[in-house]
């Protein structure tokens, strides 16, 4: 694993205070989800998890976590994973990483929802740092490429190499140059209304707490309209 910033290893060491014993977790992909499997197989806390995708599920396993899958467990106790965005609402944008779709079905799936960011993650408007991943199913490629441009987005097919980036699930995804977004459950129902479209990098209104690492302490923030109501447990 890269080195990871001290501020994420601070953060993933907090997130650790809302995990109680025998909790079934999701488990993020990126750098922060990384850091908190490292700091929670070091806790050696009795839990299960359900990773969102090959590579959480590969470090998982390195590290001895107990995995499960969303066929055996009905809902999660908490997902814990990092953000591209957050916007001053709590909303995120999420899949630069490239598993968005099944970040946001475990997400869905937990009744708590925790996002680990650094502080260049925090933005003002939501939107700014200008990229929303959308995955498609590759038939769909052309017809997706002309449709986004309607919706303000000038799509660009994320690539591994000399061929087409391919999630998980053997979808592509079009990284969409965009400005920041005025209605943004507006605009996820209008792209999701694209046929072959499968998902969207807006994360809105799911976050229960959003963890941000700072240089010396950890900033909590509560969403103004969250999804869910997270509290560090009693050990």
């Amino acid at each position: 694993m890269n080195a990871i910033p001290p501020e994420i290893e601070r953060v993933a060491r907090k997130a650790l205070e809302f995990v109680p014993v025998g909790a079934v977790l999701g488990l993020g992909t990126g750098q922060a989800a990384a850091a908190f499997m490292h700091a929670l197989a070091q806790s050696k806390r009795n839990v299960r998890g359900v990773p969102t995708s090959e590579s959480s599920e590969s470090l998982a396993r390195q590290l001895g976590i107990t995995l499960t899958s969303l066929d055996d467990v009905a809902q999660l106790d908490l997902a814990f994973d990092g953000a591209d965005e957050v916007d001053p609402s709590g909303n995120l944008i999420k899949g630069y990483g490239g598993a968005l779709v099944r970040e946001k079905i475990v997400a869905t799936a937990s009744k708590q929802f925790i996002v680990l960011v650094g502080p260049e993650k925090v933005v003002a408007k939501f939107g700014e740092r200008g990229k929303l991943p959308v995955e498609i199913i590759p038939f769909a490629l052309a017809p997706c490429r002309r449709a986004l441009p309607s919706l303000g987005c000038e799509p660009v097919l994320r690539m591994d190499g000399d061929r087409p980036f391919v999630t998980d699930n053997g979808n592509y995804i079009l990284d969409c140059k965009i400005d920041p977004i005025a209605r943004p459950h507006e605009f996820e129902s209008d792209l999701r209304k694209i046929p072959g479209v499968v998902g969207t990098g807006l994360f809105l209104n799911m976050a229960s707490v959003i963890l941000i690492g700072h240089a010396d302490s950890v900033e909590e923030r509560r969403p103004l309209a969250p999804r869910k109501e997270a509290r560090a447990p009693n050990h």
